[in-house]
């Protein structure tokens, strides 16, 4: 349940999965694609084990699901929107801006948000009703017109419930692979998306790889991890506490706890233990502490290489100088400092958003925020006055690459 870890070889297995389902998923795709919203019915009978008579969740449905859910909840999603909304406004860029470089030359970015993105919400073992939020505030701060959500059936009211106070346009019931499909591709029913954003299981992660070419993903997101770095002052009880809020999301869920202190290593292993007995989804968190367990490093520059190696969707760091050690960490998707940043925190209230690359990922991809439901194009404002300063510099190039056209396009205007 809790040992030390080859790192080289624990951050190899996070990724292989995908390549083994890339078989299967690929046949669903090309089903969703040859039969539309025949291929969504059959495959959620197959999958889900549910005869679907319809696929999109109405209006009456949406305000149904209020009278199921719990008004402190409600009360609690509200809050929730506020606080990611606000952080987000912070994320918005000007939609124009313009600098004069040089008399004549002005250069400056348009930005301009998508017109319609799709949101993947995981259903199944639990309801993810922070996902909801996390997924489509961002979209609605940035301006998107449309946002549609597919998750799979039954929908939980609570997840209803959290889209609905997002301001989601459209509910689809449909999950795994299939979903991913006819958000990309279009149905009868679910008309295509510019981009699809959200986590999912092995299947939903490579169906999004797969489908890149049909529309925008924002990265790949599995099953969730974390990785603490800790030194002898951290407090192993709140160690453990953070591991086992990892582990209980997936069976799939790995957790690593990099070190400078053996001893600490070994106190969070018995506090592990110790509260997995008693945790209300601890077969789920046995599975999951099966790959996880501790890395412990000879000083802490070793371990602030080593995240950075694992590049983890969540970093935690409890060490004696947190804000000294986070200015040197360059690879991971979302950063808690100090032993009071429960990971929790950043799942649910905080603001920031929880929808993270995992598997290594972190070290290529950031995690969602508003800039990723935006497209910006440069703009260049020049005068024949600019065009004077620049004139040479482009025609000589532009010759010296056998582009005489494009020379030729500054040349008679600096003839005219």
């Amino acid at each position: 349940m809790w040992q030390a870890l080859d790192i080289e070889t624990w951050i190899a297995g996070r990724r292989s999965d995908i390549d083994r389902v890339k078989g299967p998923v690929s046949e669903i795709i090309g089903r969703v694609r040859a039969e539309g919203d025949a291929a969504l019915i059959d495959l959620t009978k197959k999958f889900d084990k549910i005869d679907l008579s319809g696929l999109a969740v109405s209006d009456e449905e949406r305000e149904a699901a209020y009278d199921q859910v719990d008004a402190q909840l409600i009360e609690s999603l509200s809050e929730a929107e506020v606080r990611i909304s606000r952080f987000h406004e912070l994320q918005r860029g000007r939609d124009l801006w313009l600098q004069e470089m040089e008399p004549g030359i002005t250069l400056g970015v348009r930005t301009t948000p998508l017109s319609r993105v799709g949101a993947y919400i995981p259903g199944g073992r639990a309801a993810y009703p922070s996902t909801a939020l996390m997924c489509t505030i961002p979209a609605k701060v940035a301006g998107v017109r449309e946002i549609c959500c597919c998750t799979p059936p039954p929908v939980n009211p609570i997840t209803l419930v959290a889209l609905d106070i997002a301001g989601v346009d459209e509910i689809y019931r449909v999950g795994g692979a299939q979903a991913i499909a006819a958000m990309a591709l279009g149905t009868e029913t679910v008309p295509r998306v510019e981009k699809i954003v959200g986590p999912g299981n092995v299947y939903v992660t490579a169906a999004k790889m797969l489908l890149r070419d049909e529309a925008e993903i924002d990265f790949p997101a599995g099953p969730s991890e974390i990785a603490i770095l800790a030194d002898s002052t951290a407090n192993p009880t709140f160690i453990a506490a953070d591991i086992l809020a990892q582990a209980e999301h997936d069976p799939n869920a790995a957790c690593v706890l990099v070190t400078t202190d053996a001893a600490l290593a070994g106190a969070v292993g018995a506090e592990v233990k110790r509260m997995a007995a008693g945790a209300a989804r601890r077969d789920i968190i046995a599975q999951a502490l099966d790959h996880s367990g501790y890395i412990v490093t000879a000083d802490i520059d070793e371990a602030v290489a080593t995240v950075d190696g694992i590049a983890p969707e969540h970093l935690s760091i409890q060490v004696a100088d947190p804000l000294a050690v986070l200015t040197r960490v360059r690879s991971a998707g979302s950063i808690f400092v100090g032993p009071y940043a429960a990971v929790a925190c950043g799942d649910y209230a905080s603001g920031t958003n929880h929808v993270l690359p995992t598997a290594g990922y972190a070290g290529l991809y950031s995690g969602l925020d508003v800039n990723h439901f935006c497209r910006r194009a440069t703009v260049q404002v020049i005068t024949r006055e600019g065009l004077e300063a620049i004139g040479d510099v482009v025609e000589t190039i532009a010759d010296a690459e056998g582009l005489h056209a494009h020379a030729e396009s500054v040349r008679v205007r600096r003839k005219g």
